[in-house]
């Protein structure tokens, strides 16, 4: 037998393991740890790597079902054994490599442990004809948890909504070109400005991205800049801008943006997809609990820093790292964030908070608190109109986006947004 580094393709096997080590064991979001874990790959087995590790947590719940039912005592969810089976069954049921590529690509993960079982709990699912259920299921812990808050729909829901990633939303610099660029890209369109298209290969290589016509965005997540409408040369503080969406968004409707970031490095960032796309804004570093005190804007945007359990779709490692007091440390955060939001906006401004959470706390109970402490703010209720249809604003005038939303047309993140107005 070859020694492990001379497999083929164990590289980006070895990789998946540290990813999946990474989210599972310590926490850590995926896209975090995934430099560090892929550094020194080939671009195919960075992505194979990150590919694995993800659909891993997309069908982890099912996987695990799998391995039990083939060993005689139920492996612990950290051993190493359990991680190495995950990652070779998922290849073989999800990605389509052949089990015995797949296999071969496994046991050396496990060199100098308990080959015999990987091996032998493989080879049982196989001759079995194991399969993943169409649907994933939740973890139990999610499932309780949004059962709770939003009943057995959205749950049956948010299953079917994990089954595959998400289309590709793109917002259009200019919203009356929507019609040209469907054309063009093949996509359709759920509302100007809007296009989705099928999952894409590099999208940088794409019509209208080198031209700056176009940003990736996905249509929830253009939604809480669109509330402000058109900026007439008006001033905007986009809290938390980076990567850039919500602020391109208000730059090209006319807004005067100052974009502010707690992340240097997000910001270089944002001004390079601001540059593509041909748009400017003043860029801040700083922190969103602390806004400048001698300055005021006609409008705030705060998408803020949340728990992204509303993202699952695309990043399902969400799911198996965010807990209760995830949750209460980030609504503790958010409160701080808009209570210094409330106090950058002129008399008479618009506040607009949204974050891409499906928890009640970091939503409505947030927003609740928020009237609670500054009663001087009152909802602008969100107008049916002002939205793609499929999506309906709630009875108290704010906007929840779940996932049995838009199903049919390949769905929506999760997200909470609000239109508060001072004074």
């Amino acid at each position: 037998m070859p020694a492990p580094d001379a497999t083929p393709g164990l590289p980006a096997r070895q990789a998946a393991l540290k990813l999946l080590d990474a989210v599972l064991r310590r926490g850590e979001p995926m896209d975090a740890a995934a430099p560090n874990a892929v550094r020194g790959l080939a671009p195919p087995d960075r992505a194979l790597a990150i590919a694995i590790a993800s659909e891993v947590c997309r069908h982890l719940v099912d996987l695990d079902a799998l391995i039990d039912s083939a060993t005689a005592q139920r492996l612990a969810p950290d051993v190493k054994a359990k991680s190495v089976l995950r990652i070779a069954l998922v290849q073989t049921l999800v990605l389509g490599t052949p089990p015995h590529a797949a296999i071969a690509t496994a046991l050396p993960l496990v060199e100098g442990g308990p080959r015999r079982l990987v091996h032998g709990v493989f080879g049982t699912l196989m001759r079995e004809g194991a399969a993943l259920p169409t649907t994933p299921t939740l973890p139990e812990t999610v499932a309780a948890r949004w059962g709770e808050a939003w009943g057995a729909g959205m749950c049956a829901g948010a299953s079917a909504a994990l089954a595959a990633p998400p289309p590709l939303d793109l917002t259009l610099r200019d919203p009356a070109t929507t019609a040209d660029w469907a054309e063009r890209l093949g996509g359709t369109s759920l509302m100007p400005g809007h296009l989705r298209l099928p999952r894409a290969g590099d999208v940088a290589k794409l019509p209208g991205y080198s031209e700056g016509a176009w940003w990736v965005q996905d249509i929830s997540a253009a939604l809480p800049a669109r509330l402000l409408g058109s900026g007439e040369g008006r001033s905007v503080l986009d809290v938390g801008a980076a990567p850039g969406g919500k602020t391109m968004q208000l730059a090209a409707a006319g807004w005067r943006v100052t974009a502010l970031d707690a992340s240097a490095r997000r910001i270089e960032r944002l001004a390079q997809n601001l540059a593509r796309v041909g748009l400017e804004a003043e860029t801040l570093h700083g922190d969103g609990r602390a806004l400048p005190p001698e300055r005021e804007w006609d409008a705030v945007l705060l998408d803020a820093p949340c728990s992204a359990t509303g993202i699952f779709r695309r990043h399902p490692d969400v799911l198996h790292r965010v807990d209760d007091a995830d949750i209460a440390n980030r609504t503790h955060y958010q409160a701080l964030m808009l209570d210094a939001a409330a106090g950058a906006v002129a008399e008479g401004g618009t506040l607009v908070y949204a974050v891409c959470s499906l928890e009640p706390e970091e939503g409505e109970a947030q927003t609740r608190a928020f009237l609670d402490r500054q009663p001087w703010w009152r909802i602008d209720p969100i107008d049916a109109d002002e939205l793609p249809e499929g999506i309906t604003p709630a009875k108290e005038g704010w906007l929840r986006i779940m996932p049995p939303m838009l199903a049919e047309a390949g769905g929506a993140d999760g997200f909470f947004m609000v239109r508060l107005r001072r004074g």
